[in-house]
């Protein structure tokens, strides 16, 4: 009987390990997006404005009645003193991190479970879910919102729910969208490597009909981030401020 039980043991044992040996090849045979990206531009194309790339979104987008009326009310509010969320050291959110990301360059570190993509811009950092995702009702709205991968061959399938509304982006949404993103690899006519998002955005409430777009990265060899601290120069400027009411009460007390 120990015998037998034993068997059984070693052969459930083996057969996990051939399980996790599978997975593991499987996962190894998925493209790797990892590396640093910056906007594509075709070959020979100089930078400026309208040559790239961008994937930009829709300029006159189907929106509802009821979106064109937040947006309008929003850009009332904040275009006649010249506001924006990045001059507040707010995030671009999603999909606009995607889409632009102010031209700025990003970061993919690739785990069989996980996707992070770091933006340059605002050090914005995305979190795409392979494996062990939140489930709905652990998902807390933010402005990149929950996003839950799985593969489909060797595309990148990316689902982003639990987002807030959002009407300060150039892709202003509600609370109720949904965006799907397709990342493939592939490479250009000169022969780099460059990598390719597929994005539609569903949302019944501010959109008529889905809306697409598509954003193309090219890959930095022996890329870098470099630091991106919108908020230093703040506190700089606060500190600066302090020394000098401390200086003006220390010379009004020598009087």
């Amino acid at each position: 009987m120990r015998s037998a039980l034993a068997a059984l043991a070693a052969i459930a044992t083996m057969s996990a390990l051939v399980a996790v040996t599978a997975a593991e090849a499987a996962d190894a045979a998925k493209p790797d997006f990892s590396g640093v990206w910056t906007v594509y531009r075709p070959p020979g194309a100089a930078p400026g404005p309208g040559r790239a790339d961008t994937g930009a979104f829709p300029r006159d987008p189907p929106l509802t009645a009821e979106a064109k009326s937040k947006v309008a009310e929003y850009r009332a509010l904040v275009e006649p003193l010249g506001l924006t969320p990045g001059g507040a050291c707010v995030g671009y959110g999603m999909p606009s991190a995607m889409l632009s990301s102010g031209g700025y360059p990003m970061e993919w570190i690739q785990r069989p479970e996980q996707v992070t993509v770091i933006y340059e811009a605002h050090s914005e950092i995305r979190r795409i879910y392979i494996k062990n995702g939140p489930s709905e009702k652990d998902m807390i709205p933010s402005r990149d919102g929950t996003s839950l991968g799985h593969w489909e061959g060797n595309t990148l399938v990316v689902e982003t729910v639990a987002l807030k509304e959002a009407v300060d982006q150039a892709s202003a949404h509600s609370d109720k969208a949904k965006i799907v993103e397709r990342y493939t690899l592939g490479k250009d006519d000169a022969g780099r490597k460059v990598l390719t998002a597929e994005m539609t955005l569903t949302d019944p409430a501010f959109y008529t009909k889905p809306v697409s777009a598509t954003k193309r990265w090219l890959a930095v060899e022996n890329g870098r981030l470099l630091p991106y601290d919108c908020t230093e120069p703040q506190w700089e400027d606060q500190l600066d401020k302090l020394r000098q009411e401390k200086a003006a009460q220390a010379k009004d007390a020598a009087k």
